[in-house]
């Protein structure tokens, strides 16, 4: 039985024994929804902007210093040539 089948057939259970009202049905709806996509957003290993940003200078700094050393490199070997 699927996820959402067991939602709807718990849901109407209580309907049936008129324990909910279409508020409470509302915030229970919500609130699968909102473990859902909390849920998916763990399995997909996202960080935040913030995270990304510190990353992105990291890689920006350790490319600049690549391109550096490869070009002082460069200059070495035509010097003994």
């Amino acid at each position: 039985m699927s996820n959402s089948e067991k939602i709807i057939k718990s849901l109407s259970s209580l309907i049936e024994n008129g324990i909910l009202t279409s508020k409470d049905i509302q915030k229970e709806i919500s609130n699968e929804l909102k473990f859902k996509k909390d849920k998916l957003i763990n399995n997909l290993d996202l960080v935040s902007r913030q995270e990304f940003e510190v990353l992105k200078k990291i890689v920006q700094k350790q490319d600049s210093i690549i391109k550096k050393l490869q070009k002082n490199k460069k200059i070495k070997k035509v010097k003994r040539s």
